[in-house]
């Protein structure tokens, strides 16, 4: 690695975070290829102006990151000093000894109360209730909705839409309006669709897709202190969620087996959809009059309730950690230091980088910032997240070869998917040595 003086810092009252030596190692952070990333560059940008440690965010496209990320970890290399990982990477990168463990950074920063609950217990800690903490959350994101505003506020349409369904055409507060919606604005003659929703069984779309269904509709995947999946992921709330998002695949533009954020972004820029599920970090393109002629007429908002009133949302997004084999371990931490301060995080969401500070997420400035943040601080306080163990990615296939077929396929019953899965989890499980 290159060096960096920090002779410029003379005279600069920066406390901890000046480097007690003449020369420092320059920081490289690695994370997947999309805007947040570079909004984190910018913000590192800044860092390098005050300490005088450079910092790079280096980025590999989504496919790849995952699979360049652990063959790092497994060769013990030092190329990274910190990763923006997955959440559902905590199991395995810890276990693995690939995370510098946090926890002491964690309770003398008091983070537990100065990030936002659902951030702290799924991108920072683990194993579940342990305390013990493997990263800062960093990027909160979490699966929201986007729709046609202008559909939804012709005099026309609200007319034709309350003579059917007897209420007012609005953004819907649950599933059930989501699916009335999607349905009455299902005009294929017209080249015009209900709904895109997440249909991709290659990593986590499709899944996290159903997961906003499930969690909605009061079911969980799992127990994840127990590893009990029976009664939980093929109970009949979680039966009736998947049943409900195989309807809304049918209200879907044609070709929508094989979809995520690019597809269901361009639903919405192309006219073809009245709503559309995506992750918020991809909602700014959205308002962008160059990337989206219908920016001006498009709205956002929160995943919607279920029959008993439950509203999650499957959470997405990362946390930072520091990665073991750095040789530069004592200024990553003096970067994250930084990185946790209230003013940081102000300016990391005034970036466009999605703050996990609760303070910041609750404040009228952030809530008001853009159109689609009010929907983000509401869900931010309502998310739910898939497995986090090590063998996550065996569950994540197993569920992507059960869903598919019958989302997808019209293969079997939700019953028979979902009892499936869990015969498929309960023996990973034991595989594994989990709840046994």
């Amino acid at each position: 690695m290159k060096k960096t003086m920090n002779g410029m810092l003379a005279g600069v009252a920066l406390g901890a975070l000046t480097a007690p030596a003449a020369w420092a190692e320059d920081l490289v952070i690695f994370w997947a290829e999309w805007d947040p990333a570079n909004y984190l560059q910018e913000l590192a940008n800044e860092y390098e102006e005050e300490t005088g440690i450079s910092v790079t965010v280096e980025t590999t496209p989504w496919a790849d990151f995952q699979t360049k990320a652990f063959t790092e970890f497994n060769a013990r290399g030092s190329a990274y000093d910190m990763i923006v990982g997955d959440s559902q990477w905590l199991g395995a990168a810890s276990e693995g000894g690939h995370y510098v463990d946090l926890t002491e950074f964690f309770d003398a920063n008091n983070l537990g109360e100065v990030m936002a609950p659902a951030t702290v217990k799924y991108y920072a800690e683990y194993p579940g209730n342990s305390g013990t903490y493997w990263a800062v959350p960093a990027e909160g994101d979490a699966v929201g909705w986007s729709y046609r505003k202008d559909w939804f506020e012709d005099p026309a349409e609200m007319t034709a839409f309350k003579e059917k369904y007897g209420y007012d055409l609005a953004p819907p507060a649950t599933w059930a309006q989501l699916t009335d919606i999607a349905e009455f604005f299902h005009r294929p003659d017209e080249n015009r669709y209900g709904i895109a929703i997440y249909t991709d069984n290659s990593y986590d779309a499709m899944v996290m897709g159903v997961e906003n269904a499930i969690f909605s509709y009061g079911a969980d995947l799992g127990n994840f202190e127990t590893y009990e999946v029976d009664g939980y992921v093929n109970s009949p709330k979680a039966v009736a969620a998947l049943e409900n998002y195989k309807k809304l695949y049918g209200y879907t533009p044609p070709g929508w087996a094989k979809t995520f954020f690019v597809e269901n972004n361009q639903a919405i820029t192309e006219g073809l959809v009245a709503m559309s599920m995506n992750y918020f970090a991809f909602f700014p393109a959205l308002l962008n009059e160059a990337t989206n002629p219908h920016a001006a007429n498009t709205g956002f908002f929160a995943n919607p309730a279920g029959p008993d009133g439950d509203q999650f949302a499957a959470l997405g997004g990362q946390g930072i950690s520091v990665v073991k084999y750095s040789e530069n371990q004592e200024e990553s931490m003096k970067f994250l230091e930084w990185f946790i301060k209230d003013e940081t995080q102000k300016r990391w969401a005034e970036l466009g980088g999605y703050t996990a500070s609760a303070a910041v997420l609750e404040s009228e400035e952030f809530r008001k910032a853009t159109p689609y943040n009010e929907a983000f601080y509401q869900t931010m306080f309502k998310v739910k997240d898939f497995w986090a163990v090590p063998e996550f990615a065996e569950l994540l296939t197993s569920a992507n070869q059960r869903l598919y077929p019958f989302i997808i396929g019209d293969q079997g019953s939700a019953q028979e998917t979902l009892d499936a899965l869990a015969a498929d989890w309960k023996e990973t499980f034991k595989k594994y040595g989990r709840g046994q």
